[in-house]
């Protein structure tokens, strides 16, 4: 048996740091296309957030969009619609929310489509379809009757119809997303 040295010491000291190293380097190179594989795709990112002109939907009348593969509901209230929220006695509602805190623009209400008792659309988007007793959406399925402020008021939905994040960023445009 042959004494080591400490050049011998040595080299095996650099070589399992080598090895050790490369191992890493391995790892890490099988390790981000997984990683990378996780994110969403392309597509996913670009329905993540849509803008709308607005410009076009006359007082009283609502537009529907697609976001995220769900419909959003874009409404431009006339006055009348817009008094009738203000002044609805929350007391009467299942989901107490004021017409302040689901608008950001009094003119424009903009909602999720998707009935909260068991994912109907609701019709009442255009003015020839039914709207419940509170002229906003009424879901046929069920029964649930929404208000001009797309709140439950009548029938067996939860929740109001949700109001999705979005931002005017301008008068006459609407990014959802």
């Amino acid at each position: 048996m042959t004494k080591k040295t400490a050049d011998d010491i040595q080299r095996r000291d650099f070589l399992q740091l080598t090895a050790a190293g490369f191992g890493v380097v391995g790892v890490a190179a099988a390790a981000t296309p997984l990683i990378n594989s996780l994110n969403p795709a392309k597509d996913t990112l670009a329905l993540a957030s849509t803008e709308v002109d607005v410009s076009g939907i006359a007082e009283g009348e609502g537009r529907t969009v697609m976001w995220r593969g769900k419909p959003v509901f874009i409404r431009h209230r006339t006055a009348e619609e817009i008094e009738e929220a203000k002044t609805a006695d929350l007391a009467t509602m299942v989901d107490k929310e004021t017409d302040s805190d689901r608008v950001q623009n009094e003119k424009w209400l903009v909602v999720v489509g998707i009935c909260t008792h068991l994912g109907c659309v609701p019709t009442g988007q255009k003015s020839t379809e039914e709207r419940g007793e509170y002229d906003g959406w009424f879901c046929p399925c069920h029964g649930s009757q929404y208000d001009t402020s797309g709140r439950i008021r009548k029938g067996p939905a939860p929740k109001n119809l949700p109001v999705p994040p979005y931002e005017f960023l301008s008068d006459t445009v609407i990014k959802i997303g």
